[in-house]
């Protein structure tokens, strides 16, 4: 068997396989769990770009926004999408990610490219708290009471 013949036997098989691997859902499987990787891979080739000094440094907003939205919509897809109704704040915070690399990394430190990503962050911060309070809230309040009251029974009383 010459070369050539067993590089179209290679291909065959190969392109068999694809099909077949198809056929039998794995792809599908793939692409439903793990399509935010569409999202996550612009935005790492975009960080990529930039340290390689092939794009300016105000491609690192989309870059920090694209990746961090992916990971939130890994997340998501993972876990569930339920637990969106947590972590819908994060899509602030990847603003104010994207605005704060272009601040470190960027050739001019304005301050007010600053202000606004610090600004962004602890409005997502206390969104995703007040979020975590209104829907565990009950609980925490449950647990606080039933600590206080374990706490009055159990403690000894000083005598003077």
């Amino acid at each position: 068997m010459n070369r050539q013949s067993a590089a179209v036997g290679i291909g065959v098989v190969a392109v068999g396989l694809i099909i077949l691997l198809g056929k039998l859902g794995v792809f599908a499987f793939i692409g439903a769990v793990f399509w935010p990787l569409f999202i996550l891979i612009p935005g790492l080739l975009l960080h990529v770009l930039y340290f390689g000094r092939m794009v300016p440094s105000i491609t690192l907003i989309p870059a920090g926004i694209l990746t961090v939205v992916s990971i939130i919509l890994l997340i998501g897809n993972w876990f569930g999408w339920g637990s969106m109704k947590y972590l819908w704040p994060f899509f602030l915070f990847a603003i104010a990610v994207g605005l704060y690399e272009y601040h470190v990394f960027g050739y001019s430190r304005n301050k007010q490219i600053w202000s606004i990503a610090i600004g962004l962050a602890v409005i997502s911060l206390v969104l995703f708290f007040m979020t975590l309070l209104w829907t565990w809230g009950i609980y925490l309040f449950a647990a606080a009471l039933i600590g206080f009251g374990v706490w009055l029974v159990v403690r000894r009383p000083r005598s003077w």
